[in-house]
């Protein structure tokens, strides 16, 4: 089965301003982007966009997520503390494992892009990887993120990425793969350890 998407969005939803301007531009500057180098795929998988109310949201994230070359990994420190977000990392790197097995990966499936930092410390679930770059500097007063020259060299170099594995895997996909096959993992433990609550001493 060929792949339906160039990219799936992993995100932890937002309420307010920021959150939901951060996706939007990103959204925008991926889409105009991608376009030249796409033609049967879809650009992005937005679960916003293509998801409905009735619909059983597991079996069609984990369809959509089967269907996607990469995934894009919006970090904030709320990205970590939500066990679907979790859970959807945990099912690309399922997915990444797979496909390891048709070609010889250049780079990873995932790719963060940083909008907001941890205040003590990225998870190695981000600091460890290979390419993850950093937008934190974006602000609501940020301009346009696709025309902007302090985003787009970052843009150019992710896209760069989606469409490699685009179309390594439109040669090296088996005919008989399945994607409604593939499930979600279950969800997978917290990314840092607690740590034990301590109290004054009498």
């Amino acid at each position: 089965m060929a792949n339906r998407y160039a990219c799936f969005i992993s995100y932890a939803q937002g309420q307010f301003d920021l959150m939901n301007k951060f996706k939007s531009e990103l959204v925008a500057a991926l889409r105009c982007y991608l376009e030249p180098y796409l033609d049967n795929e879809t650009e992005l998988f937005i679960d916003t966009e293509q998801l409905g109310g009735g619909d059983d949201l597991d079996r069609k994230i984990a369809r959509a997520m089967c269907e996607s070359a990469a995934m894009i990994l919006i970090y904030t420190p709320k990205y970590e503390s939500h066990k679907f977000t979790r859970r959807e990392h945990a099912a690309m790197q399922l997915i990444e494992a797979e496909r390891s097995q048709w070609y010889d990966l250049p780079s990873h499936l995932i790719i963060p892009v940083i909008m907001t930092r941890h205040p003590l410390s990225l998870p190695p679930q981000i600091a460890n990887s290979t390419m993850y770059v950093d937008f934190s500097r974006f602000t609501m007063a940020t301009p346009d993120m696709k025309s902007n020259p302090d985003f787009i060299p970052a843009i150019e170099k992710i896209v760069a990425r989606i469409v490699q594995h685009v179309e390594l895997q439109k040669i090296s996909t088996p005919p008989s793969h399945d994607c409604n096959q593939f499930v979600l993992p279950d969800v997978p433990p917290e990314w840092r350890s607690t740590p034990p609550l301590s109290f004054p001493k009498k």
